[in-house]
């Protein structure tokens, strides 16, 4: 039971984090805000870090079945 949890929470962080990492390249390449009212430095930083850190995450929990 305890595997099937894992893989679940593997999947939604993996695929949350490529989704983000997806949606702040194509606002990049679009050159819109990542986020309103918010420097698009820091933005697209911090977007692209999280969304790193969730895929590894996810990755993180499909690797502990």
């Amino acid at each position: 039971m305890e595997s099937a949890t894992a893989v679940f929470a593997g999947a939604a962080f993996a695929l949350f984090g490529a989704a983000l990492l997806v949606w702040t390249g194509a606002r990049t390449i679009q050159r819109a805000p990542v986020a309103l009212g918010v420097s698009p430095v820091a933005a697209t930083a911090l977007a692209t870090l999280f969304g790193v850190l969730f895929l590894v995450l996810g990755v993180w929990c499909l690797t502990r079945i």
